[in-house]
């Protein structure tokens, strides 16, 4: 089976020879974990665990809709959280997002991600199903 690379010009890609952020293998759609980081070191919006979940939801909507799906088709979320006790301002976020049935969800507390000032970071997999938002 081939893989295609999705990208969105709303989320900036890695470095070369790194890692996809998107990837559509037959009927499945594979996101890299997305961050609140802005591609040059700083972060995007104000910072606070709720934005920064906002945006990591929002880096994967952009990469849904560019691969012609909708967040509907989301079946997986894996969020990662520097501080459990953000779990509320990350469904706060999640709620903005996804309605009706929600997307299966595994939530582990860690101890940092790839920049010190992030606090959240979100993969997801989607199984499109040919509707749009």
């Amino acid at each position: 089976m081939s893989l295609e690379q999705i990208i969105s010009p709303s989320v900036p890609e890695p470095e070369p020879n790194i890692f996809s952020n998107c990837l559509i293998s037959g009927k499945q759609l594979y996101m890299s974990g997305m961050t609140a980081g802005d591609g040059k070191g700083g972060i995007l919006g104000d910072g606070t665990p709720y934005d920064q979940s906002r945006q990591c939801l929002i880096k994967i909507k952009y990469l849904v809709e560019a691969a012609g799906c909708a967040l509907d088709d989301v079946v997986k979320l894996t969020i990662y959280l520097t501080d459990i006790h953000d779990r509320a301002e990350f469904g706060r976020a999640r709620a903005e997002f996804f309605k009706g049935v929600m997307p299966c969800s595994t939530l582990v507390g860690i101890t940092a991600l790839a920049q010190p000032n992030l606090v959240v970071e979100v993969d997801a997999v989607a199984l499109p199903q040919g509707n749009s938002n």
